[in-house]
């Protein structure tokens, strides 16, 4: 990585070019520069605002860069040691999804974990690509879904030859890596694409003793969320390719779901955070991971709470562990992690990353302070002595492994029916269901209902879980196919 260049930010340098110009705006955004709303000016600020423009010539277009833009993204896939890098302001929804559309269509077979993001179930609705899923192994003690363990990986590769892609997690949103580099060189060695769905491991390329990145492993494509750990606006996002991948065949995916209208507030945030890490990203996150694994201790020695780490690694299920990820079960003290996620907030004005069935997560990035980690730890331990009870019998979200009927495009377009959800059992479902945060499908379509999944569902609600995909607001009746 050439350092010196690496300094540069064409587009806010073009920002603040155009900015000085004072030019007068007969185009959109219809604000104009802010002064059509002031209140908009009085929330976000004037400097803000006057910076909501247009894509034009000086300042290049996303659609099809050639100047600015196309700079960026030549100095993003530098820092990022990948063949070519397209800035996203579609979240890394659209950066998922665009991996899976450029590499599959109809009736296609993509191999995958079940624990993947619901954008990956919507690429294949969009697609008609047919999920074939490796069974993950379960953890025994926190109940989540383990990595895609390579011998799994090759034996479901064997039995389906005509597969085109795999796609792997890393890390899985509880920080969990399969053997990725081993898994790429095998799809490889039998002609598949390896996609990695990176939403959560920006810090993978610039951390020092972290797991391997996408990109050095050999991937094929790895969608990041340069917005959860590396440090730009919500909502910015990088798709990153390997050499093996046609840019001018990807960037036409892109512009089938992309906007046409992209927010230069997003894109000079991922110009600004991408040189930001390539000049100081080993530093920011090594003393993360040190904030991190500070946490990780203070929280265990409580008692009762189980901050789980690196002693999870067996070589093959957990083939390694990102540090970063604070994530802590909660099953021995009675609570669910969703109710100690509303305590942190409704209680402690303590805003945490997710709680799902049995873990909370406090996402830890370059932003954080150590003094705020000190507040968590203090927080949990009161929760601890005022609201612990008696523990019982939880069922875990991540752990549901449904049976495919029919594919996700085909089940979410059938002709469906609206039923009760406990009249839904032995009834294909037709449409998602999942806790969001994290965004992992509890259910998906084409897949059978059966009274496990619905008793995850019913649980989820009743904790308080923010349950998304229905059609129902209420989670009261399902869509299932018309038998």
């Amino acid at each position: 990585m050439d350092i010196s260049r690496q300094q540069r930010a064409p587009i806010c340098e073009a920002l603040e070019t155009f900015k000085k110009k004072r030019v007068v705006p007969f185009d959109v955004p219809g604000h104009k520069r802010g002064r059509g709303n002031p209140e908009l000016v009085r929330l976000l600020g004037a400097q803000c605002v006057s910076l909501d423009v247009n894509s034009m010539k000086p300042l290049d277009n996303l659609s099809n860069p050639v100047s600015v833009i196309s700079e960026a993204e030549d100095l993003m896939a530098e820092a990022f040691g990948a063949a070519h890098a397209f800035l996203m302001v579609g979240g890394t929804t659209a950066s998922v999804q665009a991996m899976v559309l450029s590499v599959c269509k109809a009736g296609d077979k993509i191999i995958l974990p079940r624990n993947v993001h619901k954008s990956v179930i919507n690429a294949l609705i969009l697609c008609g690509a047919i999920p074939v899923y490796v069974k993950p192994e379960i953890h025994p003690v926190i109940g989540v879904a383990l990595g895609m363990e390579i011998d799994a990986v090759k034996e479901t590769i064997d039995s389906n030859p005509d597969a085109v892609a795999v796609l792997v997690n890393n890390p899985t949103y509880y920080g969990i890596c399969s053997d990725l580099k081993s898994i790429t060189d095998y799809a490889h060695e039998k002609g598949l694409k390896v996609l990695v769905d990176e939403a959560h491991g920006t810090q993978l390329y610039f951390g020092s003793n972290l797991p391997m990145a996408g990109m050095r492993a050999g991937a094929d494509m790895a969608a990041i969320s340069m917005h959860k750990s590396g440090g730009s606006l919500t909502q910015s996002s990088i798709l990153l390719t390997g050499k093996n991948m046609n840019v001018g065949h990807v960037r036409q995916i892109i512009g089938l779901t992309q906007t046409t209208s992209a927010n230069y507030l997003l894109l000079s945030s991922l110009d600004l955070s991408r040189r930001n890490l390539a000049l100081r990203g080993m530093e920011s996150f090594a003393k993360v991971i040190t904030m991190a694994e500070y946490a990780r201790n203070e929280i265990n020695s409580i008692g009762g709470y189980y901050a789980y780490g690196k002693e999870l690694i067996d070589g093959k299920n957990v083939y390694d562990f990102d540090v970063t990820k604070l994530c802590v079960y909660t099953k021995d003290i009675g609570l669910t992690g969703i109710e100690i996620y509303d305590l942190l907030r409704d209680e402690y004005d303590i805003q945490i990353e997710f709680g799902d069935i049995g873990n909370i997560m406090a996402y830890i990035s370059i932003g954080d302070r150590l003094q705020d980690i000190e507040r968590l730890v203090g927080a949990l331990e009161d929760i601890k002595r005022l609201y612990a009870r008696e523990k019982s019998g939880l069922a875990f979200v991540d752990a549901v492994i449904p049976k495919v009927v029919s594919s996700p495009q085909y089940s979410f377009y059938a002709e469906k029916e609206s039923v009760p959800i406990k009249e839904a059992y032995g009834r294909v479902a037709g449409e998602s269901v999942m806790a969001y945060p994290p965004g992992i499908p509890i259910l998906a379509p084409g897949e059978l209902i059966t009274k496990d999944i619905v008793d995850h569902i019913l649980y989820a609600k009743e904790k308080g879980c923010s349950l998304q995909g229905t059609a129902d607001p209420e989670v009261k009746s399902l869509e299932v196919l018309i038998k």
